[in-house]
């Protein structure tokens, strides 16, 4: 049996048929090719998998795709715009916050996630966003640094 969705990922619309139990994560990866979110852990832990939904930060493993018919989806290769890295991208390069580069997606997504509600966290703030996200190379600095780097950066983008 096959459940017909529509999806609009990365502002680009979809229909596909997904079974019952298929996961969003698998859609994203198996289906249309959109390699950036993670199989990490499969059962919530590492965040690796992260996506938005309706500008939200959730754990594409752990949800069916069935149940975000109508939803909006932005993944890590929808948050660049004219070929240019989102300035969370670029903040995670300059501040040395990537090193394998697995779980960076997944940080980014969830950083995304923070700063369009929150555009000035403090230091607990971010700590708290990304408490779901392992990183298994770094010792986190970095990606703090790189997420108030990046704040920085949107606040100047939006000045222009």
């Amino acid at each position: 049996m096959m459940i017909p969705v529509e999806l609009k990922i990365n502002g680009k619309d979809y229909s596909l048929n997904v079974k019952p139990n298929e996961l969003l994560l698998n859609v994203l990866r198996e289906r249309l090719n959109l390699l950036g979110a993670k199989y990490g852990c499969g059962i919530g832990e590492c965040g690796a998998c992260t996506v938005l939904l309706n500008g939200k930060a959730v754990l594409s493993c752990l949800i069916l795709a069935a149940s975000v018919s109508g939803q909006e989806i932005t993944t890590i290769e929808g948050i660049s715009e004219n070929n240019k890295l989102h300035p969370l991208q670029e903040a995670f390069i300059e501040e040395g916050a990537i090193q394998c580069g697995f779980c960076t997606p997944g940080m980014v997504m969830t950083a995304k996630a923070l700063l369009d509600e929150n555009p000035e966290p403090g230091y607990d703030e971010i700590k708290e966003a990304i408490r779901g996200n392992l990183c298994r190379c770094t010792g986190y600095v970095n990606i703090v640094k790189a997420i108030k780097s990046g704040s920085k950066k949107l606040k100047e983008r939006r000045k222009e």
